[in-house]
């Protein structure tokens, strides 16, 4: 299973935090990812000065924002998932 996190602290609040959740729930369920990928969201992870905080299992994915949302998903995540898949 792969994990993602996103923060929803105040500062990634403002910086548009639940609109990467939409996305990234959006794409999860777009590409039949849901018994793949877990999606949850933290309040703060202490990584405010770098975009977003994210991470995908345990590991930061640095300068996320709302605008590459999508991007982040297909670049971190959809290989992952994928391989995770191909496993099961």
């Amino acid at each position: 299973m792969i994990e993602i996190t996103v923060c929803v602290g105040s500062s990634c609040h403002m910086k548009g935090s639940y609109q990467v959740i939409k996305t990234f729930t959006e794409l999860i369920r777009a590409n039949q990812l849901d018994d793949v990928v877990h999606l949850k969201a933290s309040f703060c992870m202490g990584r405010c000065l770098s975009g977003i905080a994210v991470t995908v299992n345990g590991e930061p994915v640095e300068n996320v924002g709302f605008v590459n949302a999508e991007q982040i998903f297909y670049d971190h995540i959809f290989p992952l998932a994928q391989q995770e898949s191909a496993a099961n």
